[in-house]
C-alpha cells in the first residue's frame, strides 16, 4: 500500500547492549535522527529479543537498557519527533506474536538465513529453544503491530522484512475475507462523499480492467487524505482496490540503511566482541590514548620508513572524519615518509573529540535526571500501546476471538 511520506511509519528497534559505540552512532543513530523529521518514527528497547540469545544471563538487561536510551537521546533522538520506549512494556507484542504463530509454517521460521548464522556463531549456547527459532516472527509481530509502513535495515535484515511481508500476506489472506465484504466496501465507498466516491470507484476501474498502477498509487492516497471513514473502512477499501480481502495487516518495506564505514581501532568492525570500540561517553584522555596507541601500516617500522594508507586502519578513519585536505595530506605525507603515524592521526583524535563532546555533555545531563527519562520513555509507551490495541482489536475481529 502506498502512504504520502509525511504519513509513512518507521519503526526500528536496538536491542539492550548498554553504553554505544561509535560504530552504533554512525552506523544507526546518525541514520534515525534523520529519518525522525521524515517520517512517523517509533524507536524501541528490544529486550524480549535479547532473550532469545541470553536467556541464562539477564542480569544487566534492565541497566544496559536505561544506558542505551541515554546514548540514543545523547546522540539526538528526539522524543519530541519520534517515540522511545521498550518492548516489553507493551505486551501486545507478544499476542500478536503467538497469534501469527499460528499460521505461520514452520519451514518459513528454518529458512530465514540469519537463524543457522547464529547457531554457528553461537556453537557455546544452547539456542534449541522455541523462543530462538521463533525470534523473526516476533520481529515481524513488532513491525505490524503498528502497520509500519518503512523498516530501516542492512543488507543482511532484508530477509526478515521479507518474512514480514509473507506473514502479512497469508494472515490477510486467511482472515480478511469477511462476511459480505463486497456489500460493506461499497457501504464505505459511501461515506466518501459523492465526487471522493465517484474518482474511487473510476480509479478502481483503470486499475483492476486496464492495469493502470498508477491508478492504484492515486485511488491509496485517495484513501490516506479521507477524513470521513473510519481506519476499518479505509483497510477495507485498500484490499476493495486490488480485488483481493480487507487488508488489516498492511505489507511493510525495507528501508535500506547504508553499510557502516565506521571501523574498529584495528581495522575491522567496530564491535565490543572484539575490544575495538570507542564508546560514545569515553572521557577525552581515552579516546586519546586508545586512538594513538591504535596499531598502522606494519611494514612502516621507523619514521623514515614510506607507508601505504590503504594498509592502514588509521586511514579508514581518516575516510569517515577528514575532508579531501586532510586525506590528500596524509596520502601524499605517509607514502613519501613526510608525517610519523602519531602525526597523522592527530586530525582523527580531534575530530572523534569534537563529535563525542556534545554528546557527553547531553549524556551527563540525562544521566542525572533518571527520572526524566522514565518519563520520555513512558510517554513513549503510552503512544505505542494506543496504537498497537487499535490493531490487536481489528485483528482479534478478523479471527472471531474479539467476545464483544
Amino acid at each position: 500500500m502506498v502512504v504520502p511520506i509525511h504519513q509513512q511509519r518507521v519503526l526500528s528497534g536496538m536491542r539492550p547492549t548498554g553504553q554505544l559505540h561509535l560504530g552504533h552512532y554512525h552506523g544507526v543513530l546518525k541514520n534515525w535522527i534523520k529519518l525522525q523529521h521524515e517520517y512517523e518514527c517509533l524507536f524501541f528497547v528490544a529486550d524480549w529479543h535479547a532473550l532469545t540469545t541470553h536467556y541464562s544471563d539477564t542480569g544487566s538487561i534492565e541497566e544496559s537498557t536505561w544506558e542505551m536510551i541515554i546514548d540514543w537521546l545523547a546522540a539526538g533522538v528526539n522524543p519530541g519527533s519520534s517515540k522511545i520506549f521498550i518492548q516489553s512494556q507493551v505486551p501486545e507484542h507478544a499476542e500478536l506474536h503467538l497469534l501469527l504463530s499460528m499460521i505461520t509454517p514452520l519451514g518459513w521460521l528454518e529458512r530465514v538465513p540469519s537463524f543457522k548464522d547464529q547457531q554457528e556463531k553461537l556453537k557455546e549456547k544452547d539456542l534449541a529453544t522455541y523462543g530462538f527459532l521463533g525470534y523473526p516472527l516476533l520481529q515481524s509481530a513488532d513491525i505490524l503491530i503498528y502497520r509500519a509502513s518503512l523498516v530501516p535495515v542492512g543488507e543482511d535484515q532484508v530477509a526478515h522484512v521479507e518474512l514480514t511481508r509473507e506473514v502479512a500476506r497469508r494472515f490477510n489472506h486467511i482472515y480478511g475475507r469477511e462476511p459480505g465484504f463486497e456489500e460493506k466496501s461499497e457501504a464505505s465507498i459511501k461515506k466518501m462523499g459523492k465526487k471522493q466516491a465517484k474518482l474511487y470507484r473510476q480509479l478502481r476501474t483503470r486499475f483492476q480492467e486496464q492495469g493502470d498502477h498508477e491508478a492504484l498509487k492515486t485511488a491509496q492516497a485517495l484513501l490516506e487524505g479521507q477524513q470521513n471513514i473510519t481506519m476499518a473502512d479505509r483497510e477495507r477499501l485498500f484490499g476493495y482496490l486490488e480485488g483481493s480481502g480487507m487488508i488489516i495487516l498492511p505489507e511493510p518495506q525495507a528501508l535500506l540503511t547504508p553499510a557502516s564505514k565506521m571501523p574498529g581501532l584495528d581495522g575491522q568492525k567496530m564491535s565490543k566482541s572484539y575490544g575495538n570500540t570507542i564508546s560514545l561517553r569515553d572521557d577525552m584522555e581515552t579516546i586519546d590514548k586508545k586512538l594513538r596507541t591504535m596499531p598502522t601500516d606494519t611494514n612502516r617500522v621507523r619514521l623514515s620508513d614510506p607507508g601505504d594508507p590503504d594498509k592502514c586502519p588509521v586511514w579508514q578513519l581518516h575516510a569517515v572524519y577528514s575532508n579531501d585536505d586532510v586525506k590528500n595530506w596524509v596520502q601524499e605525507g605517509c607514502k613519501t615518509a613526510g608525517i610519523g603515524c602519531l602525526e597523522c592521526k592527530r586530525p582523527i583524535i580531534d575530530a572523534v573529540q569534537s563529535e563525542l563532546k556534545p554528546i557527553q555533555e547531553r549524556a551527563k545531563e540525562y544521566s542525572e535526571n533518571r527520572p526524566m527519562v522514565r518519563n520520555i520513555v513512558a510517554e513513549g509507551r503510552e503512544f505505542a500501546a494506543d496504537l498497537a490495541k487499535e490493531t490487536l482489536e481489528e485483528v482479534r475481529q478478523a479471527i472471531g476471538i474479539q467476545y464483544r
